[in-house]
This record gives C-alpha cells, sequence and structure tokens, in this order.
C-alpha cells in the first residue's frame, strides 16, 4: 500500500533549487535509502514529506485523512536536537505533551523500544553519541507514526551502536512502518533498504531496488544536505 507520494515536488530558496520536479511513491513495509553528493536535497526531502518545508510547488500526498498527518509522521534531524539537562523521560514528557500524550507508560515504551532504561536518572547531556541517537529515536516513535523520516542516523556512531540502530530499523520497516533513510553510509543499510534513491542538484536520478555498487559509490564522502 502506498503510504507517501510525491508530485513533482519543487522547493526553491532564493534562486537555489534545493529540489526540482521530484515525483516519487514510498510504499508501506518498505525502507528506502537516500543517497546523493551534499547540496543534492536529500535533508530537504525529508522535511518538505515531514511537513516542516512547504513546497514551491507540487505536491506531497499521505494515505488516510490530512488532519492525522501530523500524528503518522516521524522525524529525525541530523541534530539530535534533545534538551540536554533532561533525563530520556523527561525529554520524552515535553515532547509527548505536543502529541497531547501524557502517559509515562507509553514514553517507557518507546525508551525500552531502543535498547534504553527509561528508570535511568542520567541528563541527556552526559549520554553517548549512540545513547542520544536512541533517544532521538525513542522521541520519534512515541507516538506510533506509519513514516519514519531519519536523517543521518548514523552519524558519529561507533560499530556496534550503528549496528542497533540498523536492527532496531529492519524490525520497524517488518512491522508496517514506512521508512526513508539519509546517509552516506550505503554499508549500514545494505541489509536491509528496499529500494535506494540518487539524488543529484535537487532532481531525483534514479530509483534502484535494493543497494548495488554505484550507490555505495555514490554515498562516499557525503554529508547531509
Amino acid at each position: 500500500m502506498l503510504a507517501v507520494e510525491l508530485h513533482e515536488v519543487t522547493k526553491l530558496f532564493g534562486r537555489f533549487a534545493a529540489l526540482r520536479s521530484v515525483s516519487a511513491e514510498f510504499s508501506s513495509g518498505r525502507c528506502y535509502a537516500i543517497f546523493g553528493e551534499n547540496g543534492a536535497g536529500k535533508s530537504t526531502l525529508l522535511r518538505v514529506i515531514a511537513g516542516l518545508a512547504r513546497p514551491t510547488s507540487g505536491k506531497v500526498v499521505f494515505s488516510g485523512p490530512p488532519e492525522t498527518l501530523r500524528r503518522r509522521v516521524g522525524y529525525v534531524a541530523h541534530a539530535t536536537m534533545l534538551y540536554e539537562e533532561l533525563s530520556a523521560m523527561e525529554n520524552l514528557r515535553y515532547f509527548g505533551a505536543l502529541y497531547g500524550i501524557t502517559q509515562d507508560e507509553k514514553f517507557a515504551a518507546a525508551i525500552r523500544s531502543v535498547g534504553l532504561d527509561p528508570a535511568l536518572e542520567r541528563r541527556a547531556g552526559d549520554y553517548s553519541q549512540g545513547m542520544r541517537q536512541r533517544l532521538s529515536l525513542a522521541r520519534m516513535l512515541m507516538h506510533d507514526p506509519e513514516v519514519l523520516l531519519l536523517d543521518e542516523p548514523f552519524s558519529n556512531l561507533d560499530v556496534a551502536s550503528a549496528r542497533e540502530i540498523t536492527q532496531l530499523i529492519r524490525k520497524l520497516r517488518d512491522q508496517g512502518k514506512t521508512i526513508l533513510v539519509v546517509t552516506h553510509q550505503a554499508g549500514n543499510v545494505a541489509d536491509v533498504a528496499d529500494h535506494s534513491l540518487l539524488f543529484s542538484q535537487g532532481q531525483l536520478l534514479r530509483t534502484e531496488g535494493g543497494i548495488n555498487a554505484a550507490s555505495l559509490g555514490a554515498s562516499r564522502g557525503d554529508a547531509a544536505s
């Protein structure tokens, strides 16, 4: 089942075209790896789908009623954007209030789902990078969104932490989530991505099944864009 469709989406920042007439379809229960050089438009793509940036032209279409859109999408930016003075539970209580969620049970379940302990009172600023990234994922998952948008989730992670994130992505995909992952580390999603999309200068050059050698080459030396 189609979860998200993009129809001729263009996003301009002044005279600069971050996205140029991008059309694509994303299905439920599939993971899409998004590659491209720095400035290719990958992060802008996620922000447009998340509703954080309005297309200059074209449209993004979701399945289901539009009034439930905010609850159906989860987004993790390249920066973790956590409140460092707060614990994991305190962070989720704050962000949960934005969705009208007040039950500690839901926050605790989201924290456990990413392999963290909800009883840990340590401030988020004292977490390792891997723990911070997992807490950001818990924040994304607490309202059980259908479409998950991950911008560089493997950035600055060690091998073990990156492997844990990959396993979580696989689990979420198998639960029927639609997952878009912007990354320059193709090897971390090689075994979980069902499709790969290659962007360049705001254009979608090609969409392929899985990840091939060309995708791996395109991802080397890339950065969030």
